[in-house]
């Protein structure tokens, strides 16, 4: 939508800003003014599905960038139980946008202000950056900083390995023109191009991360955030991700040797073809991993994680990485099989991840001293928060600070109130006290209803955040010293306020 009204300030006090493509009408929101649905690309539709990001052409007058854009095509995400639903409003085209919040000031006095280039989560298979769920306006006043979040293609759309059409980590490179897209525009919106933090939750950190540390990109990011990235998860195989296409051309009733496999994705509605997704992803049910997701030496992924940082690829980045308690409670603590396990029951699926005599016993005797009060579900759940989140975590920030690099660490200990709450601190958890946006959460249960302690943790969680996309050094958080359980920073309501002391 345009306009052809060129006024910097409206009568609801709307701003206008000039970008590559043509200039945007946001609004003041509070304390800060905000800007969404801004194209960075053009639609991916047509000949442009499974191609490349292009520049989005420009338009003319002024566009209204008062609503976020469609999310990219996408099934429910499996996490909803947890989370809470959300009404579908995915659109194929005019989904490659990205949304910015800046505080009131930032265009006024002149001052450039540090950015957080924020990417959502979701197994590279859900979610967007235009949910209220991470709006960023709060932490943008908050902070005194810019808040960037970005939509990329997911799924099929955003990860089908077949380089022959054009499909090569498709979502990748959109989640890199975001960034070069920032780099050539947020001045204008009051933003720092040469202090540009890179971060994200779950897929978004694994994608933060490879940004950070690609050739490519790795320029264009100072500062790094990872909030609870799957580090057990390494870039896809090329060969799995090849089968992985060849079965999902199959159910699509496109045959291995068709002339223009290509022209025959792109025939098909994009409804189809996410529905065909999930069928596979039902097929090939087993594990955190997606049928598809960033596939290894494909654009965007040169390296795996631990080849690129013992090259060097994250030296002298600041490094602020995280996870939450009870990681893993949201994809298996609401399984009636997983509830019920006795010990014999849990010590058998320990036993896939530490095979040999006895193994798992000892697996699962450690847990038991370390967690007395467990069911012996809760003691898997641990045992898999550990190899899927946490263990990689200490890893990265343990050779980031050897290597003398800035690193810090923290756990987000906060659980919604319940005795009988099988959610505890789960993946996700710390999203609505980052953003602030626990009004966005409402009825989620992994949230609850959240008390004055619960939002002064939040203040305190987002202040660390914006303290390191400011200064490089997060608010309340100790440099990490590596074997050091105590210089991880534990985010829980203080003891008086009747919450975890740890």
């Amino acid at each position: 939508m345009t306009s052809e009204d060129g006024g910097q300030m409206g009568q609801h006090g709307d701003q206008v800003v000039a970008t590559d493509s043509g200039r945007v009408r946001g609004r003041l929101e509070g304390e800060a003014a905000a800007y969404r649905g801004i194209p960075y690309a053009a639609s991916p539709v047509g000949a442009l599905r499974f191609a490349p990001p292009r520049p989005c052409p420009p338009w003319p007058g002024i566009r209204e960038a008062v609503q976020a854009g469609p999310a990219a095509p996408q099934a429910p995400s499996r996490l909803e139980a947890v989370m809470g639903t959300r009404t579908p409003d995915w659109d194929e085209d005019g989904c490659l946008t990205l949304n910015v919040w800046a505080p009131a000031a930032a265009r006024e006095d002149g001052r450039p202000r540090p950015v957080l280039v924020w990417f959502h989560g979701g197994g590279f298979s859900s979610g967007s950056g235009g949910w209220d769920w991470y709006d960023g306006g709060r932490l943008a006043a908050r902070g005194d900083l810019v808040v960037v979040t970005a939509n990329y293609r997911l799924g099929p759309l955003g990860y089908l390995h077949l380089p022959e059409i054009g499909a090569d980590n498709l979502g990748c490179r959109d989640q890199a023109a975001a960034l070069r897209w920032v780099r050539d525009n947020i001045a204008a919106f009051g933003g720092d191009p040469g202090t540009v933090t890179v971060g994200g939750q779950s897929a978004g950190a694994f994608s933060a991360l490879a940004l950070a540390t690609d050739p490519a990109t790795a320029g264009l990011v100072h500062r790094v955030l990872l909030q609870s990235g799957p580090w057990s998860l390494p870039p896809q195989d090329p060969a799995r991700a090849t089968e992985h296409a060849r079965a999902y051309l199959g159910l699509l009733g496109v045959p291995e040797d068709h002339t223009d496999p290509g022209a025959a994705l792109r025939a098909l509605p994009a409804g189809q073809l996410i529905d065909a997704y999930g069928t596979l992803a039902r097929q090939l049910a087993g594990g955190v991993a997606p049928p598809m997701y960033p596939v290894l030496g494909g654009a965007g992924t040169a390296l795996a994680f631990p080849d690129a940082l013992a090259a060097g690829a994250l030296d002298g980045k600041p490094l602020l990485i995280g996870t939450t308690r009870d990681e893993m409670t949201a994809f298996l603590g609401l399984d009636p099989a997983i509830r019920s396990l006795t010990r014999d029951g849990a010590v058998d699926l320990l036993a896939r991840q530490a095979p040999g005599d006895g193994e798992a016993e000892r697996l699962y005797a450690r847990y038991a001293d370390r967690l007395p009060d467990a069911t012996p579900g809760r003691i898997v759940i641990a045992v898999q928060t550990d190899e899927q989140f946490r263990a990689g975590a200490l890893e990265i920030a343990d050779r980031h600070a050897t290597a003398g690099h800035p690193a810090y660490v923290y756990e987000f200990d906060y659980a919604a109130p319940g005795a009988d709450n099988p959610l505890g601190a789960c993946h996700c958890a710390e999203l609505p006290f980052l953003f602030g946006t626990f009004d966005a959460f409402r009825g989620s249960p992994m949230l609850g209803r959240p008390d004055a302690a619960a939002r002064a943790l939040g203040d305190a969680f987002a202040d660390a955040v914006a303290g390191f996309v400011t200064t490089g050094v997060p608010h309340g958080i100790a440099a990490y010293e590596p074997g050091t359980p105590g210089s991880v920073r534990h985010f829980a309501p203080s003891p008086a306020d009747g919450g975890d002391p740890r």
